[in-house]
């Protein structure tokens, strides 16, 4: 009998992702009563609406009955609750479990990706990343999709492409954890840089423009930190990124269009309803950013908007009276800011 496989958190993409498995799933829910809406219902219906969740999916609010015994173990907890969910999590899970962050955000104060923190959490396993262009309601409506797991060990990579590639989710395989992971902090800040020129009235040029640009910034950085820039062409660049710029059911993107018609930081998260990533990291990234000397004109200015204290008119402005230059710094192979 194969051992399960355990999804900690079931927000919207854990829940989806959980639905996507082969084999025994175990959802873990903050909440008890969500567990049991999940195991009587079939059914998530703040995050996944109808959806009908398999019969291999048991839901639990134990930590413990979630983890033991996993042989893989997807973490998909926003990240300001991560590392509490992790250093809780870890007495319960197998040293030869394979580890993966489904979160594509930074921790604030210490810049820490999530497999950093996974690191920490857990010293006798090398962890990785789930990542790609995957909205999670389209996933939850049985929409085809791609990812990629990205992560060092070539078996624990064969062991998650089995148990989550099926006919509407092709999981490709890699061993740059940074530059994936970097790809996929970087693009939700991107995405509401590119919501807010969509609520301020612009049109497919501007989008174009902060997609590409963006791009740029976000193959500089990983570049930088160490990851290869052929990842950034990639689902879990330039996939990634084009989705969540462009979707509407990106949270994203929403919330920086609900910035751009003029919302408070406050009325743009409500109307959301859900953790919007990009948010959170927009400041931890120009940080680890400075740190590695790595220029984000864009995602600066998404921090100062985030932060109230630069408007939607204002960052435009800062943007685009920066001095013409080159579209690519010469030896630079990740690209250059705006």
């Amino acid at each position: 009998m194969s051992r399960p496989l355990c999804v900690l958190g079931a927000g919207s993409w854990g829940t989806a992702l959980a639905s996507m498995a082969n084999g025994d799933v175990r959802l873990w829910c903050r909440r008890k009563e969500l567990a049991d809406e999940i195991n009587v219902s079939r059914r998530n219906a703040r995050y996944t609406g109808e959806m009908v969740l398999p019969a291999n999916v048991v839901a639990t609010a134990s930590l413990e009955q979630a983890c033991r015994g996993a042989e893989v173990v997807l973490v998909a907890v926003p990240s300001t609750g991560f590392r509490a969910v992790a250093e809780a999590a870890a007495p319960f899970i197998d040293d030869d479990a394979a580890l993966l962050s489904l979160t594509k955000g930074l921790e604030r104060g210490t810049h820490a990706t999530m497999t950093e923190v996974l690191r920490a959490s857990f010293a006798r396993s090398e962890p990785g990343v789930l990542t790609g262009p995957n909205l999670a309601k389209e996933i939850a409506l049985g929409m085809p999709a791609a990812s990629v797991v990205a992560i060092r060990d070539v078996t624990a990579a064969t062991l998650v492409q089995a148990r989550l590639h099926g006919p509407r989710l092709r999981v490709y395989s890699s061993a740059d954890v940074v530059g994936c992971e970097v790809a996929g902090v970087t693009k939700n800040v991107l995405a509401i840089a590119a919501g807010v020129s969509d609520g301020l009235g612009f049109g497919d040029n501007t989008r174009a423009a902060i997609i590409t640009r963006g791009l740029a910034e976000m193959g500089r950085l990983a570049v930088a930190m160490g990851g290869q820039s052929a990842t950034v062409s990639g689902l879990a660049g330039v996939g990634d990124l084009v989705a969540t710029c462009t979707s509407d059911r990106s949270r994203n993107r929403r919330v920086g269009i609900a910035l751009g018609q003029g919302r408070s930081l406050e009325e743009a998260l409500e109307s959301v309803g859900e953790v919007a990533e990009g948010v959170v990291s927009a400041q931890p990234l120009l940080e680890l950013g400075a740190s590695y000397g790595v220029e984000l004109p864009i995602c600066e200015q998404v921090a100062a908007m985030v932060a109230g204290v630069s408007s939607p008119a204002q960052s435009l402005a800062a943007l685009t009276s920066r001095p013409a230059r080159e579209e690519r710094d010469r030896g630079d192979e990740g690209g250059s800011g705006l």
